[in-house]
């Protein structure tokens, strides 16, 4: 009877474990896989007075992080984490979610990026979008 509750109590820590464990090779087994070789891109920024810039050019860049820092006129900064880069100022407007609620929303395609710049894949033909959004 005691080893009965003794494997049962086992099972229950070993299941979650394997989970996770499954879940994290699902993970990167399917996650976006970046495009090798030239790229032709567009970047465009939205600031906080609804002015527009855009940046057209090819790229080898497999991520946009990569991409923006090939892109010439377009500057940006923000704060580095175990995520990856927060953006908080792009082409001199900052926006600071702490202060006012406003952030730089990121978009490919018209979808709302799933990732992080360090982690958006790039592909031949994707538009970028960069929307100071508050």
């Amino acid at each position: 009877m005691e080893n009965k509750k003794q494997n049962k109590k086992i099972l229950l820590v070993l299941i979650p474990i394997i989970l996770v464990i499954a879940l994290a090779v699902a993970f990167f087994v399917f996650r976006p896989k970046p495009a090798e070789g030239s790229k032709a891109i567009v970047i465009q920024v939205v600031d906080n007075e609804k002015k527009t810039e855009e940046y057209s050019f090819k790229t080898d860049a497999e991520y946009l992080r990569q991409a923006m820092e090939e892109a010439e006129g377009l500057t940006f900064s923000g704060n580095e984490s175990e995520y990856g880069l927060m953006v908080i100022e792009v082409n001199g407007v900052t926006a600071d979610y702490s202060v006012d609620g406003s952030y730089w929303a990121f978009y490919v395609n018209d979808t709302y990026c799933e990732y992080g710049v360090d982690t958006q894949p790039v592909y031949d033909g994707d538009k970028f979008k960069i929307e100071y959004t508050k």
